[in-house]
């Protein structure tokens, strides 16, 4: 291990280190495929981010490269081999409640707030400042260090699809993206659509579900629902109902009458999708709710599969699809996504998590059994494979013995839901910046991440490039 003073060397660039991180959360990097465009493939906010991120490196005498606006590189040293540093740009949606700006990057009572605070672009100003530190102190390196940007890790991961089909496969690496010490196995991911036919000749009723929305992206636990229903006839005890209903789980929610047009609304608490017990999913209480009404045929249709599949349950039981492992833990299912219309039947978007040692067939093929009678069926199936690095692999000793150095504690290693960047690399894992005991507010309102944790984060990875570069 080396002599310098990481920590030090932060600390002479803390201010520079936190209006670059403040500057580049203010950037608003969803994806919007409304302004998608030729070098702009997930929209203009993204693109924006990643100019801005390669045109700082160019600045500060880094090699860049913008891959056709679906990823890009800064790199620093010489060599055959490469090392990579794994990061995103791309935040997911900021949804509702918060207290501050979500792209305001305000720092308060030793905070730094914005959607991306720690998820994933403050983290990615860490590693970045930990390159120019390593860079200014010119200590010859005898392999290449590439931070690779990605701009769709919250998606559908098209960035490193199409930058690994143009650019080096680094030999190891990892992603500053979860949680530190080392997280050295990610489950499975599978995100898939069960989709409800619309039903022929449905048997009418008094109160017809006309529209359900909740959710934005499989990766998240929805935190708003609506739902509108068409009553010819108490509606009043329905909305008196929906409010007694509210009160008893402690909810927030609404009821709005125009004609015949009943509307219910329910607020939730969002979480990450590999977490879904963490959050309140709106769509799933507000299903909850429906199932109490005497709704028509293709309307309850849906509800009961929701019901009797779905709610209150995060791990499969009911679909006879849970499994667990002593490497990755239990299979997780967030319904991260629910829509029905009167006209086109209805829609949930899963986003499943499942151990490494699962058969990631088995599972489907449960679900499908479970689905049919109620006629649904799988569509838009995707599936990312687990990923797993022993832990005697020269990466982990390396980065455990930087951690421990830096921090005086044992550097476990780590399994967790979530998927990171450092599962397209063979040998990559997931290297913090969150510490341990930290709040982990990823995908939901009023996510910032500590200062402190920030700076300390920074020193630890430029010891980590130099140790596995040199």
């Amino acid at each position: 291990m080396t002599n310098i003073n990481w920590s030090e060397e932060v600390q002479n660039r803390e201010n520079e280190i936190l209006t670059s991180t403040q500057e580049f959360l203010k950037i608003k990097s969803v994806l919007d495929e409304t302004t998608v465009s030729e070098g702009a493939p997930f929209g203009e906010g993204i693109a924006q981010a990643l100019k801005h991120l390669l045109h700082k490196g160019e600045q500060d005498g880094f090699t860049v490269k913008n891959v056709d606006g679906y990823a890009g590189h800064i790199e620093l040293g010489q060599g055959e081999d490469v090392i990579g540093i794994l990061c995103h740009i791309d935040v997911v949606p900021e949804g509702d409640g918060w207290s501050v700006d979500p792209y305001g990057g305000e720092i308060k009572d030793g905070k730094i707030y914005a959607r991306g605070a720690i998820d994933d672009k403050g983290p990615t100003m860490a590693a970045y400042y930990a390159m120019k530190i390593v860079k200014d102190l010119g200590v010859p390196l005898n392999k290449r260090v590439r931070m690779i940007i990605g701009t769709d890790e919250e998606s559908n991961w098209q960035c490193v699809d199409h930058y690994f089909k143009h650019e080096e496969m680094p030999k190891m690496g990892f992603a500053p993206d979860a949680d530190f010490p080392i997280i050295n196995a990610e489950k499975g991911i599978a995100d898939f659509d069960l989709v409800q036919a619309p039903l022929k000749d449905a048997s009418p009723s008094s109160v017809t579900l006309t529209a359900l929305e909740s959710g934005r992206r499989y990766n998240m636990v929805p935190d708003f629902a609506k739902a509108m229903l068409n009553v010819q006839e108490g509606a009043e005890d329905i909305q008196e109902r929906f409010n007694s209903f509210l009160q008893g789980k402690q909810l927030q929610g609404k009821t709005s009458m125009d004609q015949k047009q009943l509307t219910l609304e329910l607020q939730g608490v969002s979480a990450h999708g590999s977490v879904p017990e963490k959050g309140k999913n709106a769509g799933l209480l507000l299903n909850a709710f429906l199932q109490t009404i005497q709704l028509d045929e293709q309307g309850k249709q849906y509800v009961d599969f929701v019901n009797r599949y779905l709610v209150g349950d995060t791990v499969g039981q009911a679909l006879e699809a849970s499994y667990r492992d002593d490497i990755t833990g239990d299979l997780t299912i967030n319904v991260g996504i629910l829509r029905y219309s009167q006209e086109e039947g209805g829609k949930l978007g899963l986003n499943t998590r499942y151990p490494v040692t699962a058969d990631i067939d088995k599972i489907v093929d449960s679900i499908k059994s479970h689905s049919a009678s109620f006629n649904m069926e799988i569509q838009n199936f995707s599936d990312s494979k687990p990923h797993h690095v022993d832990k005697n692999h020269p990466l982990i000793q390396t980065l455990q013995n930087v951690y421990t150095e830096q921090t005086g504690e044992e550097a476990t290693l780590l399994a967790i839901g979530g998927g990171t960047y450092a599962r397209a690399l063979d040998a990559g894992v997931a290297f913090g910046p969150l510490f341990e005991g930290r709040e982990e507010l990823a995908h939901e309102k009023d996510e910032y991440m500590v200062v402190e944790d920030l700076l300390r984060a920074t020193a630890i990875y430029a010891q980590a490039i130099l140790e596995l570069a040199k």
